[in-house]
């Protein structure tokens, strides 16, 4: 199965913030979209970053001041990203091994939708359950 597979069911819509925003406007989105995860743009609409709501805890922790700070401050500025055509298996075992739950989609350069280690079980689980019943009706006999 591809991430191209995921994004036809979930649709393409990213939360995104700019990277100049306060962290409390971040929060705030994280919260009117109900996303554990903010992609980082710049004005152009390039991705720069990524913010997690590990991020807020991170820095909260630290003692950070984060409703005054910028986005930019807190934020994962290295963000690994995946295509449409990347096999599913392959990118939750990168999201697994390197510990992050939120995934940008980029083709051609453009952001083209994110993806969460949640809709990539619930994909696979999916899948699985239409293979149990196709094995179940062969062995029925219809």
């Amino acid at each position: 199965m591809k991430i191209q597979t995921i994004l036809a069911t979930k649709g393409t819509q990213v939360a995104t913030v700019r990277a100049q925003q306060p962290l409390k406007e971040a929060l705030a989105l994280l919260a009117q979209y109900n996303v554990g995860a903010l992609v980082v743009v710049d004005e152009a609409d390039k991705l720069v970053g990524i913010i997690s709501e590990r991020d807020f805890a991170r820095a909260a922790a630290r003692g950070e001041d984060i409703f005054t700070r910028p986005t930019s401050a807190v934020m994962t500025s290295r963000v690994i990203v995946a295509t449409p055509q990347d096999d599913v298996a392959s990118v939750m075992k990168t999201m697994t091994e390197k510990r992050f739950r939120h995934l940008p989609v980029m083709e051609n350069g453009k952001l083209v939708g994110i993806v969460s280690i949640g809709d990539m079980v619930k994909a696979q689980l999916d899948q699985y359950q239409g293979e149990i019943e196709t094995l179940e009706t062969q062995i029925t006999g219809g």
